[in-house]
C-alpha cells in the first residue's frame, strides 16, 4: 500500500469521527452487558496476569451481546499500525477495540488498567496523556475509552480521583447514570500533516473487582 493511502479520505474521516462519538453508547453498552455477564458466572481469572485475563475474557462475552450485524466488530489485543514507529519498532497494541468493517485501520480503542486503590492511577492517567491525547492511540477515532479494573475502594472514589488527577470535569453519560460510567472532553495534539480527530471524548468504566468475584 502506498504511503498516500494510508489515511482515509477526509469524508471517511468525517462519518468515522461522528460514528465514533455517536456510537459510544452502542458500543459500551455491549461492555456493560458482558460484564454482568461475568458477574452472574464469574470465570477463572488468573491472579499473575489480572489485567490481562479480564480483558481477554470479556472479549467473547462483548461479542455475544452483539447480533453479528453491526458495521464493526470486538477484538482483544489488535495492532494500530498507523502510527507505528519506523521499524523495528513495534506497534501500539488496544486491549480492546472495536473495528469498522468498512475500513478495519479504523478502530475505537479500548485500554484496561488494573487499580490497586481509587488512587492508584499512574499507569491510567499516562494512557490518556501519553497515548490517547497524542493520537499514538485511536487516530482515526474521536473518542475511546478506559476500563479501570478496581480490586479495592469503591467506583464513586475511583471515579472522584480520576477526575482530580486529570483536572477536567467527568460528566454522567445519561444512557448510563446508574453505572460507573463518566467522560471527559479533551483537545488532542494532532501530528502535523494529519487529519485526525481533535476533539477526544474519553469515557470511564470503573469494574468493582469484588462485584465480579463475590459469586465465585
Amino acid at each position: 500500500m502506498a504511503a498516500s493511502e494510508s489515511v482515509p479520505d477526509p469524508v471517511l474521516l468525517a462519518l468515522v469521527a461522528s460514528w465514533a462519538n455517536d456510537q459510544a453508547n452502542i458500543l459500551l453498552g455491549y461492555v456493560w452487558v458482558a460484564y454482568d455477564s461475568m458477574r452472574e458466572n464469574m470465570p477463572y481469572v488468573d491472579p499473575r496476569d489480572l489485567e490481562r485475563s479480564i480483558t481477554q475474557l470479556l472479549e467473547p462475552r462483548i461479542s455475544d451481546a452483539m447480533t453479528g450485524d453491526e458495521p464493526f466488530y470486538i477484538q482483544h489485543g489488535p495492532f494500530e499500525h498507523e502510527t507505528m514507529a519506523s521499524p523495528p519498532a513495534q506497534p501500539p497494541t488496544y486491549d480492546l477495540a472495536f473495528v469498522l468493517r468498512a475500513d478495519e485501520r479504523v478502530m475505537w480503542p479500548i485500554e484496561a488498567k488494573v487499580l490497586e486503590t481509587p488512587k492508584t492511577l499512574a499507569e491510567y492517567e499516562r494512557d490518556i496523556r501519553q497515548e490517547f491525547l497524542t493520537c499514538r492511540y485511536g487516530p482515526f477515532s474521536g473518542a475511546g475509552a478506559m476500563l479501570g479494573y478496581l480490586l479495592t475502594g469503591t467506583a464513586a472514589e475511583a471515579l472522584k480521583a480520576i477526575e482530580a488527577k486529570l483536572g477536567c470535569a467527568l460528566y454522567v453519560v445519561p444512557s448510563f447514570a446508574a453505572r460507573p460510567h463518566r467522560v471527559s472532553n479533551h483537545r488532542r495534539i494532532v501530528p502535523v500533516g494529519k487529519n485526525y480527530p481533535a476533539d477526544f471524548h474519553c469515557y470511564h468504566l470503573i469494574f468493582e473487582y469484588t462485584e465480579l468475584t463475590r459469586a465465585m
